[in-house]
């Protein structure tokens, strides 16, 4: 049997590991298996690769050459890619994963212009295909490199998360795609190198505005659409490679990625189409003047008293509980309280955090019971029926505004309904607006009273009057 029908057969089983991969992730009792899956997958297919490279380079030192650059190329990004993930806290991951989008997106990039300089020796409508797939291949890398960096530096909070309103920006990225359908129909006629270089500066001019234009409540939509975009391009590297794994996983990736985006937008209540195409449509927040009122405090005892006599407490955390790193005392808070015959149980928003799944995750570390983590559908009918709602580092994901002011940037999404309970604490370090850049008029109702500080040092003390 030839290397190529090892490795052939070796990229077959990968991509079946990498199917049952997402369908282990699907659930939180087989998600472990579907990393395995992965992981399993991956290693699969690299040693394959490398064994495929080390038989067609053996004897010749020029693949030798290429065998030892792969081989270290590996080794390197393995390194760092084994150190970021030690390293790196759950906070983090939003801006991580963004980051490492825009490798593909680079990746993609030098790959079509590797295509387009080393052409194979084909002819006729061979020719064009691979002419178009270098085209497309480049656009999307760089429009998936550029915007990737720019989700990058607004999870990071080194950009600001407000969209980008420049004059006529709907035109401009219309604009933008109808003249790169242009220049692919001119470059597939005459392959000419200086139209690659346009469509590269218009692709990364493109991927830039299109993120930079879309305001921080979407982001993890963003981040979604990205990975959706990542796999495009590693989709299109595959055929200029003729790696039919590349083209399967990229495949895979794109696809789930863009279902991914779809659910979130329904869960938003937000147009797929608007979102993906830089806000198309959506203004800009502006900020409000009206006066809601004042605000009333709470401290740590008379939260712990407050929570003693309820019979129902929901807890709905946000970004602000992964950045305080308060899930192990929510968690123990919950145990407690559970110890005392209270009915407790979590609230989660479809986009709590700046990525999908970003607070399972982090209760799920915090070993918080599968079965008392519940989704907004299956709480927010509820809240008339509980006594304390604890809103643990949550803003825009608990704003009255997306149901109640039809002029609000966040009108029409779905939110926790918090201001339903008989009482709400809600637990933040001031009094700033959220990630969207809204007022929160949650903040100055009769029944909500504010806990300030940070939230971990504010659950233990809690604990500590319990």
């Amino acid at each position: 049997m030839t290397a190529e029908s090892l490795a052939t057969g070796a990229y077959l089983v990968a991509a079946l590991l990498f199917i049952l991969s997402l369908r282990g992730l699907s659930t939180h009792e087989s998600a472990r298996a579907g990393v395995t899956y992965g992981i399993a997958g991956m290693a699969i297919a690299l040693l394959a690769t490398i064994a495929l490279l080390f038989q067609n380079a053996w004897g010749a030192p020029q693949g030798m050459l290429g065998l030892s650059l792969l081989v270290a190329a590996v080794l390197i990004g393995g390194s760092i890619g084994l150190w970021r993930a030690r390293v790196v806290e759950m906070t983090g991951m939003p801006e991580l994963i963004a980051l490492l989008h825009s490798f593909v997106g680079l990746a993609a990039v030098l790959v079509g212009w590797n295509g387009a300089l080393y052409e194979p020796d084909l002819s006729g409508a061979l020719k064009d295909i691979h002419h178009a797939e270098v085209f497309i291949g480049v656009f999307i890398g760089a429009v998936t490199f550029t915007g990737s960096i720019v989700a990058f530096l607004k999870l990071s909070g080194r950009m600001s998360s407000k969209p980008l309103m420049l004059p006529g920006k709907n035109v401009l990225n219309v604009g933008a795609l109808v003249l790169f359908v242009v220049l692919t129909v001119w470059y597939v006629l005459t392959p000419d190198l200086w139209l690659l270089i346009v469509v590269t500066a218009l692709a990364l001019a493109l991927g830039w505005h299109l993120v930079a234009s879309i305001g921080g409540g979407d982001m993890p939509v963003v981040v979604s659409m990205l990975n959706s975009y990542s796999g495009w391009a590693a989709a299109a590297a595959g055929f200029l490679l003729n790696n039919d794994l590349l083209i399967v996983t990229g495949a895979l990736v794109g696809s789930s990625g863009a279902y991914l985006s779809y659910i979130m937008c329904k869960a938003m209540n937000r147009s797929f189409l608007s979102v993906i195409a830089g806000g198309f449509g959506i203004e800009a927040p502006t900020s409000s003047d009206e006066d809601h009122g004042e605000h009333r405090e709470i401290d740590a005892e008379g939260a712990a008293e407050m929570l003693s006599g309820a019979s129902r407490v929901v807890i709905t955390p946000g970004y602000g509980m992964a950045v305080a790193q308060a899930q192990y005392p929510v968690a123990e808070l919950a145990a407690r309280l559970r110890e005392r015959g209270v009915e407790v149980v979590f609230g989660i928003h479809p986009v709590a955090g700046r990525l999908p799944g970003h607070m399972n995750v982090l209760l799920a570390e915090a070993k918080v019971p599968y079965d008392i983590v519940l989704e907004l559908d299956e709480v927010n009918d509820d809240f008339a029926a509980t006594s304390v709602a604890l809103v643990i580092g949550a803003n825009d994901t608990v704003n009255p505004a997306a149901a109640e002011d039809p002029g609000s940037p966040i009108a029409g999404m779905p939110v926790l309904k918090v201001w339903d309970a008989e009482n709400v604490i809600v637990f933040k370090r001031s009094m700033a607006s959220g990630y969207a850049g809204v007022q929160n008029p949650l903040f100055f109702r009769d029944n909500t009273q504010m806990l300030f500080g940070d939230a971990k040092d504010r659950v233990e003390d809690i604990l500590k009057a319990l």
